[in-house]
């Protein structure tokens, strides 16, 4: 018996997606202070986007993340970045 699946799933009902690509920005702020860094996320190949803003350590950390890593995914509504897959059992 096959399990029911609400119809019609649509994009919004994906929750997890994986990152294609990704691109670092900075922002100046106004004078005299700091400006703001943001992180773009293509996610699962253009079907969606997300942009979130880092501090500058955070920016550091997740760009070698980003670097090293090579499957990303990212929990959309829970904004949560998830580096590398293990199998069960690993």
């Amino acid at each position: 018996m096959m399990t029911k699946v609400e119809q019609p799933l649509t994009d919004a009902a994906i929750k997890v997606r994986q990152v294609n690509h990704y691109q670092f920005s900075w922002v100046a702020g106004e004078p005299g202070r700091p400006g703001t860094f943001t992180l773009q996320l293509v996610l699962d190949e253009g079907a969606g986007e997300e942009v979130l803003t880092v501090d500058a350590d955070d920016a550091d950390v997740l760009k070698e993340l980003l670097e090293h890593t090579q499957t990303v995914q990212y929990d959309v509504p829970r904004h949560t970045l998830m580096f590398g897959v293990t199998p069960a059992g690993s």
